[in-house]
């Protein structure tokens, strides 16, 4: 763990680089193989709870019931058509898709002959596909209107770039976790949808915070020559590197005991709907704002005329230092190193500055002690 301490202060010190960056491309590949993937699986169709699709929801009430003994028996009625069983504490839950045409009463009259358990334990829980369409329709709404309300926050709190890059990140994670649900085959319910909108946040949180920090290391970037816009955005992302880890390390491990032990191991069906959201969305932010939103936004800004023109200045300076460096004779002296160093100050250099190593007077200059 002290390793990992001593390797974030050395990437916030800029004695350690990752060049996120300039990989650009490398990761504009993986998220597009990533995105075409969870496409396929999207294109394949959801698998819509009855909330958003209509149907019913039969709790029976009886110790020992498994819930293969639950599936055998709804498979039996509805005619091997799809239904979902889960298991709760106390109960079984069979949710059945309006496409089946078997009215309540008689699904509740043969799972009290088939199962052996009296009627009265046995709750129906119908819901009409109209209002499942209205609350379908309410939803995408209000991830329209979320969507909206990011991307002007963004543009009046930092710039329109800024805005969209951060608005792409989060459209590369929702399709990634939409795509994951089609492929594994999760039911979509009221719980998927809180799941997304609250991914949704976490990255838009991360990116904002790797946003701000480039935001500080570009002001007056201008005025220097010595670094373009994409190294120092680059600068504020190995800064912020490490504390984004940790953040989804600690988010994802609670999820991840919903997920694999509550979902999995105890057959918590419930579970599954809000913890696989989060445990795809949380891990897709993280790698979104380091990979895909900052990146993006560097590209866009050194498109602009006076990043261009930057960028150009720096060029031309390294090449005058290459080559001013390999004609001039070995050890410079510590007046130039104290000239240069002046220029850079003057020049309004980007971040933080590294301290001058101390060094040994010469012969010729005074002590100052009388």
């Amino acid at each position: 763990m002290s390793r990992f301490s001593n390797l974030g202060h050395r990437l916030y010190q800029g004695e350690v680089s990752f060049d996120f960056v300039g990989r650009r491309k490398i990761w504009y590949s993986i998220s597009g193989v990533i995105v075409l993937v969870a496409a396929i699986g999207l294109a394949m169709g959801l698998h819509l709870g009855i909330e958003f699709k209509g149907g019913a929801v039969y709790t029976v009430t009886k110790p020992g019931l498994t819930v293969t003994q639950a599936q055998d028996v709804a498979s039996k009625i509805t005619g091997n058509a799809n239904s979902l069983v889960q298991s709760t504490d106390k109960s079984i839950k069979i949710q059945v898709s309006s496409d089946v045409k078997v009215d309540s009463v008689t699904f509740i009259k043969e799972l009290s002959t088939d199962l052996g358990v009296s009627s009265d334990k046995i709750n129906a829980q119908v819901v009409g596909p109209s209002w499942g369409h209205e609350i379908s329709q309410k939803a995408l709404t209000g991830l329209v209107i979320f969507m909206i309300l990011v991307t002007i926050y963004l543009a009046i709190a930092f710039e329109w770039r800024m805005a969209v890059a951060a608005l792409v990140a989060l459209i590369h994670d929702l399709l990634i976790t939409i795509g994951v649900y089609a492929l594994v085959g999760f039911q979509v319910t009221p719980g998927t949808v809180i799941g997304f909108l609250t991914i949704l946040g976490y990255s838009l949180y991360d990116t904002v915070v790797v946003f701000d920090t480039v935001k500080e290391n570009s002001k007056g970037i201008t005025k220097q020559n010595k670094v373009t816009f994409s190294e120092a955005a680059n600068a504020g992302l190995n800064q912020t590197l490490v504390r984004s880890i940790n953040t989804t390390v600690v988010a994802l491990l609670p999820v991840a005991a919903l997920l694999f032990i509550g979902g999995g191991l105890l057959g918590a069906g419930t579970l599954n709907d809000i913890s696989l959201a989060l445990f795809i969305g949380l891990a897709a932010g993280a790698y979104s704002s380091i990979c895909v939103a900052t990146p993006l936004y560097a590209q866009l800004k050194e498109a602009t005329p006076e990043m261009r023109a930057l960028a150009k200045r720096v060029a031309q300076r390294r090449a005058a230092d290459a080559k001013a460096a390999a004609e001039a004779p070995e050890g410079s002296s510590d007046e130039d190193e104290a000239e240069d160093e002046g220029a850079e100050a003057d020049a309004g250099m980007v971040g933080q500055r590294k301290q001058p190593v101390s060094r040994s007077r010469s012969k010729g200059r005074p002590s100052g002690k009388h």
